[in-house]
C-alpha cells in the first residue's frame, strides 16, 4: 500500500472498519463488564470512535478526558457524545505522552487499545503516573493466547494484520505488560470470545499501582 493510498485508507475507511469490528456484540458485552466501574475524573486511553460512551454510569462520572491520536475517529466520538450527558474532552495524543500531572485521575480506562499503541509499556508507565492514590486502571483487551498453536498463528499473522488494522498486534502479553509497568491486578479474567481464536483471546479486570 503506497503512502497516498495508506493515508486515504487511514483517514476515511479505517475508522469505519474499526467502529464496525469493535462494536460487535461479543466485544460490546466485554465493554459492559468494565466501563460502568469507572468513577470520578476519568482518563480513557484510545477513546477512538466513542464506543464506550453509552456504557458509562453517568452518576459516577465527574469528567472524561479521551486520549487518541486518531483524529479521524474523533468525529464518530463527537456524534456519540450528543446522545449522552457526559462531559468529555478529546485530546489528540498517544498514551506514551499523557499531558497531565501525576495523580490526576481517579480512573484510567483502556479497552482494545493496548494492541495498537506503538510502545504499550511506556503508555502503561504513564498510566501508573497519572493514577491518583487508590485509583484504578480498568481494562479489557485482546492479546496473546495461552494455547501454543493459537499463539503461533498470532505471531505469524501480526505483521500482516497490523498493516491493515491500524497497527493492531494480536500477540501482546497483557499481564506481562501490566507487571512490567508496576501495575498489579487481583481480578484478572480471561476467555476466548466467539470468532477466530487468534483474534479473540481476551483479558479484563482492574489494576492498581504496585
Amino acid at each position: 500500500m503506497g503512502a497516498e493510498q495508506g493515508n486515504w485508507y487511514e483517514r476515511h475507511l479505517l475508522p469505519y472498519l474499526i467502529d464496525l469490528a469493535c462494536g460487535q456484540k461479543p466485544v460490546r458485552r466485554q465493554r459492559q463488564k468494565v466501563v460502568p466501574l469507572a468513577r470520578g475524573r476519568v482518563l480513557e486511553i484510545g477513546i477512538g470512535t466513542g464506543l464506550n460512551l453509552p456504557h458509562y454510569d453517568t452518576a459516577r462520572i465527574e469528567k472524561i478526558v479521551g486520549l487518541d491520536p486518531g483524529l479521524a475517529m474523533h468525529r464518530f466520538a463527537r456524534k456519540r457524545l450528543k446522545s449522552t450527558s457526559l462531559a468529555v474532552e478529546l485530546v489528540g495524543l498517544s498514551a506514551e505522552r499523557i499531558p497531565f500531572p501525576d495523580g490526576s485521575f481517579d480512573t484510567v480506562l483502556v479497552t482494545y487499545s493496548l494492541c495498537t499503541i506503538p510502545d504499550p509499556l511506556a503508555a502503561l508507565k504513564q498510566v501508573r503516573r497519572v493514577l491518583a492514590p487508590g485509583a484504578k486502571l480498568i481494562f479489557a483487551e485482546h492479546g496473546a493466547a495461552p494455547d501454543a498453536s493459537v499463539r503461533r498463528w498470532q505471531d505469524r499473522l501480526t505483521p500482516i494484520w497490523s498493516k491493515f488494522a491500524g497497527g493492531c498486534h494480536l500477540n501482546r502479553d497483557i499481564p506481562a505488560l501490566l507487571d512490567q509497568a508496576g501495575l498489579r491486578s487481583t481480578d484478572l479474567r480471561t476467555m476466548y470470545l466467539p470468532g477466530p481464536r487468534p483474534l479473540t483471546f481476551n483479558y479484563w479486570g482492574t489494576a492498581v499501582a504496585s
